[in-house]
């Protein structure tokens, strides 16, 4: 990104402190999702490994077993430092007008993200329930993704843009987040009110991800490893 905009100056009117903003989104929901839902990301590891019957045996919920089974701190500690550091060089040079409002509406946003990226990897959950690995399916549908992420939605055509707003929100962990606050002219494009549900939405998708993983749960059968 750096390199590309001392070449460019500018993507699609977002300037490096900008685009440092809305790449520190990324990096500070996952570091803070790495550390409550590790075990959400790596549950076909577990199915593989016949690690969820002995989960299964236990009197606790399974969702709350793998919840608090661990976290992945080293990749919390890498995310999260890599987007606070991109958060404090930025935040001073983009015009954030912060006060009680659009402090509480960031905080809740940042936890709107982690959900969303919790439904993300519960929706995975469910799936590995039927095919076991889900991997190939995990790069294309959330790490690829991830990467387009990055970038202002609005560079790319509608097809992407749907993807990232309907199909695995990330426009919600980091878009229209940083446009509530920087309120950038290709805002335009979308409805206002994006900008407003955005605290919101990771609810949703959360609640649609966890019924759809009871309903699979039900369907469960060991790998007899």
């Amino acid at each position: 990104m750096y390199f590309s905009l001392l070449k460019f100056d500018t993507i699609n009117n977002w300037n490096i402190n900008e685009l440092m903003f809305l790449f520190s989104l990324i990096f500070i929901t996952y570091g803070i999702f790495i550390v409550f839902f590790m075990a959400l990301r790596d549950f076909s590891d577990w199915i593989k490994h016949g690690d969820i019957d002995r989960v299964m045996v236990r009197p606790r919920g399974i969702l709350t077993q793998l919840v608090l089974c661990g976290a992945d701190w080293l990749a919390a500690l890498g995310h999260g430092t890599l987007g606070i550091t991109l958060f404090i060089l930025s935040v001073n040079n983009v015009g954030v007008e912060w006060n009680a409002a659009t402090i509480l509406y960031y905080v809740i946003s940042i936890a709107s993200g982690v959900l969303i990226q919790g439904a993300v990897f519960l929706f995975f959950l469910a799936i590995s329930i039927y095919f076991i690995e889900t991997q190939n399916l995990k790069e294309i549908m959330y790490w690829n993704l991830r990467k387009f992420a990055g970038y202002p939605i609005s560079i790319y055509n509608k097809f992407i843009q749907s993807l990232l707003i309907f199909v695995v929100p990330f426009a919600f962990v980091n878009y229209f987040l940083a446009q509530f606050l920087l309120r950038k002219p290709d805002m335009s494009t979308y409805p206002e009110w994006f900008m407003y549900i955005s605290p919101f939405v990771g609810i949703i998708p959360y609640i649609i991800a966890y019924f759809f993983w009871k309903f699979s749960m039900k369907y469960y059968k060991s790998t007899g490893n």
